[in-house]
Parts: structure tokens; C-alpha cells; sequence
């Protein structure tokens, strides 16, 4: 019998979906023991101030890549919009599974949607990406910082401290609570971050018998879209946490990626949209970049992060 070490964040979210892919593993091979072995990231102390400010989403991989690195774990299991553009040199990402939700949420009562929320309402989200588009259709709206889990962003929504929260809605489904969303936010309204939805199992890249483990669990068309739309983030701005959204989904053989970069206001998005056969995603991801940066989005992404400096 064969026991791998599963590294994982000790968030709910993401012990859910540790045990989502150990229980995945199990199915396919059943003389397999799979220990979990929680950690504390960097991202989960620091909750202080925006990831921007912070070191971005570095800090929510970090310690499980050096637990890797350091052979004290086989696997790591990771949402995929945390996991930078460039991995560290001996991992590899091994399998990435079937996407659920990639969309934006609103939670805000029963019935309530992003049209009728009230004038001024104070609306919690941590992601400059969301506030952009949010404020592009909504700028009344008071659009504030919030830190911290699904559970802790809900209770403080319970609390009354905010009138609505936009969360991401696979976090939302997989942890039961669907029912808490009052409506969903469509890409032409809110373009999701890169990666959004998907889970992605990292490995060292020499661990052959690890990564055939984990193959059965890969999806192809979900790895062919997540690896688009990080090509795409990855041109732009590597790892920070920046306003920008990407989104791409196949139809048959075609690969649509559209992608969007906004000041923070939402006074200014640019958009960008190509559209062409899977086997050239990466020239098309390349090709969304661009055309963004012709538009001036180096500029947006360089004073912003001057402004943090």
C-alpha cells in the first residue's frame, strides 16, 4: 500500500477541497493511503491589509511548495487563481480538474440583484478586479475591503457590517452555500480572475509515480482554458493581485479567451477578445495580452502599483 502526504491550506474551503481530490484518488486506487497534512500559510496570517500590499498570491502557495520542495509532502492541493504564473523550479502542476462555477456571486437577500441594490450600499470584496467592473456598472455603490474565509466574510455580512458581498460562487457551492447567493454576476458583467473555479494538484516534477497517481483526476478542457487564461495573467502582471480579468471556454475545437484590465474606479476597462482553434491557445492567450497593452494597460497595472509603493 502506497501512502502519499497531501498538503493543504486549513481553511474550510480549502480542506474541502483536499478531501475533494483525496477522495477522488481513492476512487481510482483503491491500495492508496492519503494523509492530509494541513499548513498555515503566509496569505492566512497576513490578513491585515490588501494581498496587493501584501506580496499577492504568492503567499497562499508559498509554504506548501517548500513542504514539496522539502519532501514533506507528495502533493499539494490548490484553488488555481492562487497559484503564480512561474512555478518554482522542480514542481509542476500535475493535474487540473473539472471547473465548477467560474463566476462572480452576489450575496445580498433573497431576490436582490446587482441592478437593485440600493444607492451607496457598502459592498465587501477584497478583489480590485471585481470592484472595476462592479463600479463600471455601478459606481453609487461603496465598494470596501474584506479579508478572511467564506465563513468569516458571511458572518461579518450576517453582522450587518456590510449590505452585500461579492464572493466567488464555486467557493460559495462547495461549501454549502449555494443558497446564500442572490444572484450570479455573468462574465459581461464581471469577468472572473484567472482561473477561478478550478482546482489544481502540484507535484515535484521528478515524482513520476505521484503525477501518474494523480492523472486520472486531469480534464483537459479545463487545463486547456486555465492555461490560457494564465498565460494571459501571466503576460500582464505575473502574480499580484491586480484589475484583471480572464475567461476562457471552449466550444468544440474553439477556444474563446476574453480578457480585461480596469482602473480601479471602474471609470476605465479595457477588453480585449480572441477567439481561434485550442491547438494555438497559447498565440491567442499571447495575442489577449497584447491587445490589452496596446490599449495602455501597462500603464493602469504600472500606477497602481506605484500607488502602493
Amino acid at each position: 500500500m502506497t501512502t502519499l502526504y497531501l498538503g493543504t491550506r486549513k481553511s474550510a474551503l480549502a480542506l474541502w477541497q483536499a478531501n475533494h481530490v483525496r477522495e477522488r484518488l481513492l476512487a481510482h486506487h483503491r491500495d492508496l493511503t492519503i494523509t492530509l497534512v494541513p499548513m498555515t500559510t503566509e496569505g492566512d496570517r497576513r490578513l491585515g491589509g490588501p494581498l496587493v500590499d501584501t506580496g499577492g498570491k504568492a503567499l497562499f502557495t508559498k509554504e506548501l511548495e517548500q513542504g514539496l520542495l522539502e519532501r514533506r509532502i507528495d502533493l499539494a492541493v490548490h484553488s488555481m487563481k492562487d497559484v503564480v504564473a512561474d512555478l518554482p523550479d522542480g514542481l509542476t502542476i500535475a493535474a487540473i480538474l473539472e471547473r465548477e462555477d467560474p463566476r462572480d456571486a452576489l450575496v445580498a437577500g433573497a431576490g436582490a440583484t446587482l441592478g437593485a441594490l440600493p444607492e451607496g450600499l457598502r459592498v465587501g470584496t477584497e478583489s480590485l478586479r471585481r470592484r472595476a467592473q462592479i463600479q463600471a456598472v455601478r459606481p453609487d455603490l461603496r465598494l470596501v475591503g474584506l479579508r478572511g474565509n467564506v465563513n468569516s466574510r458571511l458572518a461579518r455580512f450576517d453582522q450587518g457590517e456590510y449590505g452585500a458581498l461579492i464572493l466567488a460562487a464555486a467557493g460559495l457551492k462547495r461549501l454549502g452555500f449555494t443558497d446564500r447567493i442572490s444572484a450570479y454576476l455573468e462574465p459581461e458583467i464581471s469577468l472572473p480572475a484567472a482561473a477561478q473555479g478550478a482546482i489544481g494538484i502540484e507535484c515535484r516534477a521528478d515524482d513520476e509515480a505521484t503525477r501518474a497517481c494523480v492523472a486520472a483526476l486531469h480534464h483537459p478542457d479545463t487545463a486547456a482554458c486555465i492555461e490560457a487564461e494564465r498565460i494571459v495573467s501571466g503576460v500582464l502582471a505575473g502574480g499580484c493581485r491586480l484589475p484583471i480579468g480572464v475567461f476562457a471556454t471552449l466550444k468544440g475545437s474553439e477556444l474563446r479567451i476574453r480578457g480585461v484590465v480596469g482602473e480601479p474606479d471602474g471609470r476605465r476597462l479595457l477588453h480585449a477578445e480572441r477567439c481561434g482553434d485550442r491547438k494555438t491557445a497559447a498565440s491567442l492567450a499571447r495575442a489577449v495580452a497584447r491587445d490589452l497593452l496596446d490599449q495602455g494597460a501597462d500603464r493602469i497595472i504600472d500606477a497602481l502599483r506605484a500607488g502602493l509603493s
